[in-house]
């Protein structure tokens, strides 16, 4: 990934950041009994326990939060939610559900944690993130999806979309399937998850500008049934060091046949 393309996702992150505090709001609707729900248009998510979360503005977490949701949590169409700048603890019950043209960011760790493969947080870096998603996690036709360091009790299912802002699904632990489909993005990487049934790649066109780069990244995951890849374009890449496989429990397929 070029230097450049990195500093197009900080401007981005930091862009939203600054709508974030520059005259958002946010909203609770409170229950007779009970958690109440709570609508970010814009700024930063206390900590808390809520209902429910909805995303519909450039929402960020405050820094060290510790944030409960009991059911979903919705990023809406060109919303943007960004809890991979500052540590957080986030535990969500339910589903995490980001629409079309949405930003999807969840979970930082610093090089201590994971080496190369590290997202550190923006705001203080060799903190991290404790995300817990006991439901699925989906989008489709968003913006950006990036999990790095989650747990995801259910599937990771990602339909569509794409932009300038790299893709990148790191250091996870996913329990149930990961698949993504349909991105026409300018870089996609699956590095270093723990997938408990399979991973499906498919269909996926990247525009990296750098000369030559490979396409899609899918290195050192621990998959527990199949891996399969189709209409990758570039190509795949299972990255620089070799060695460095994934270890599949039942098949590989496709273009991935050789990344075992």
């Amino acid at each position: 990934m070029s230097a450049a393309l990195k500093l197009r996702v900080a401007g981005s992150l930091a862009a939203a950041g600054a709508l974030a505090l520059s005259g958002g709001s946010a909203s609770a609707a409170c229950w007779p009994h009970g958690p109440q729900s709570y609508t970010c248009t814009g700024g930063s998510i206390p900590s808390g326990t809520y209902s429910k979360l909805k995303v519909e503005g450039a929402c960020n977490v405050v820094p060290d939060a510790k944030i409960r949701v009991l059911g979903n949590v919705h990023v809406a169409a060109g919303a943007e939610f960004d809890a991979q700048s500052a540590p957080s603890t986030i535990t969500i019950r339910g589903n995490v559900v980001g629409d079309e043209g949405s930003l999807v960011g969840l979970g930082c760790e610093p090089m201590s944690y994971t080496g190369n493969s590290a997202h550190p947080c923006t705001v203080e870096p060799d903190a991290h993130s404790t995300i817990t998603v006991r439901g699925n996690v989906r989008a489709t036709d968003a913006a950006a999806v990036l999990l790095n360091g989650t747990t995801i009790f259910g599937h990771v299912t990602l339909r569509g979309g794409g932009s300038q802002i790299p893709w990148a699904i790191k250091n996870n632990t996913i329990r149930g399937n990961l698949t993504a489909s349909g991105q026409k993005t300018d870089w996609l990487g699956v590095l270093f998850n723990k997938v408990g049934g399979s991973v499906t790649l498919t269909d996926i066109a990247l525009s990296d500008p750098d000369p030559g780069a490979p396409g899609v990244f899918i290195v050192r995951n621990t998959i527990g049934w199949d891996l399969r890849c189709s209409g990758l374009t570039p190509g795949v890449s299972g990255g620089f060091v070799p060695g460095s496989v994934n270890v599949v429990g039942h098949k590989a397929t496709g273009q991935c046949a050789s990344l075992v």
